[in-house]
């Protein structure tokens, strides 16, 4: 079974556990803001590739000192809760900085550009990076403004195999998919609410798999651990750069990011506490004497099917983080 990778700084390789193994984003071309109607690409390709490599130069600084101010400027949304969370960790860990810093390289970009109208924009770049070679990196990029920068949203690692091939218009350009899309088996805006539905209570929306039945399955059994009763309280995240992004695919479905935050309340029994971890210890307000919660951010990316082929939604990559921890 393949992990669901858990990033505690993007730079080294993620860590693997079985089953845990700005701006209100509109796909559409639809937006109107400050009068402007017309639908154009959303960045120019050279504009794309220096957008990443102003990320990565940050993203570079900020993991070899694990300083999160220096890539702050360059982040948002969930990828940024995920790296930010990650940097204050390991900075509390490693005040010194990363004595084993690598930088990350990021190769063979290939980039998916959209056209829209008016703010906010986006795009994703497909990249090699010179960890886990064999799968590929996909970053959604975003911005608010025209005097804003670009900031890295979303990221999620993915089997070229299983990549989809996505749709081109006639000028070569990517076919944004609306958050309210009605022809996939689940909108865009749906994913968020029904993925945590699921964890919850089951259904038949997604494919099982890592992220979905097996991951679920965890939980459960998580649920009755030894002198320790767990909790889990999972919420959808749609709103501002938290929101899902979509591109059609050739066949007529999507590829689409959304996120999701999770929290983990572990509760000991009389005279136990739970134990804490160094990476939670570092983000810990409060004092732990008989409950833990776990604040995580996800942020996962799906093939959603049209909807008249009767498909399920089916998970490609999922990436969280711990982004805080409280005692009681």
């Amino acid at each position: 079974m393949s992990n669901v990778r858990r990033v505690r700084r993007l730079g080294r390789p993620v860590m693997a556990s079985a089953a845990v193994t700005a701006l209100t984003l509109t796909a559409s071309g639809c937006v109107t803001v400050h009068g402007e109607r017309e639908i154009v690409p959303s960045a120019t390709k050279s504009e794309a590739k220096r957008a990443l490599d102003d990320f990565l130069k940050a993203y570079n600084a900020a993991d070899k000192a694990y300083d999160p101010d220096l890539d702050a400027a360059r982040i948002t949304g969930p990828l940024g809760a995920i790296n930010q969370g990650g940097l204050k960790s390991r900075h509390v860990q490693h005040p010194d900085g990363n004595a084993g810093h690598v930088p990350l390289e990021l190769t063979d970009a290939k980039f998916s550009i959209p056209k829209k109208a008016g703010w906010p924009r986006w795009f994703m770049a497909d990249t090699q990076a010179n960890r886990r070679s064999q799968l590929r990196w996909l970053w959604v990029f975003t911005k608010s403004g025209p005097d804003q920068l670009w900031r890295a949203t979303y990221l999620n690692l993915v089997s070229p195999q299983k990549m989809p091939e996505l749709k081109k218009d006639a000028d070569g350009f990517a076919v944004p998919v609306p958050q309210s899309a009605k022809n996939l088996a689940l909108s865009p805006s749906d994913l968020g609410e029904e993925y945590t539905s699921y964890l919850k209570s089951g259904g038949d929306a997604f494919e099982p798999g890592d992220h979905t039945s097996r991951w679920k399955a965890y939980r459960d059994r998580n649920g009755r651990r030894a002198g320790l009763a767990v909790q889990y309280i999972d919420e959808p995240q749609n709103g501002g750069a938290f929101a899902p992004l979509g591109l059609r695919t050739r066949d007529g479905g999507a590829l689409v990011f959304f996120s999701t935050r999770h929290y983990e309340k572990q509760t000991a029994f009389k005279g136990l506490s739970p134990k804490v971890d160094a990476d939670a210890k570092a983000l810990l307000k409060g004092e732990v004497r008989q409950s833990l919660m776990l604040d995580r951010v996800s942020n996962q990316v799906v093939v959603d099917p049209k909807k008249p082929d009767g498909g399920k939604v089916a998970f490609l990559g999922r990436i969280q983080g711990l982004t805080g921890a409280k005692g009681e």
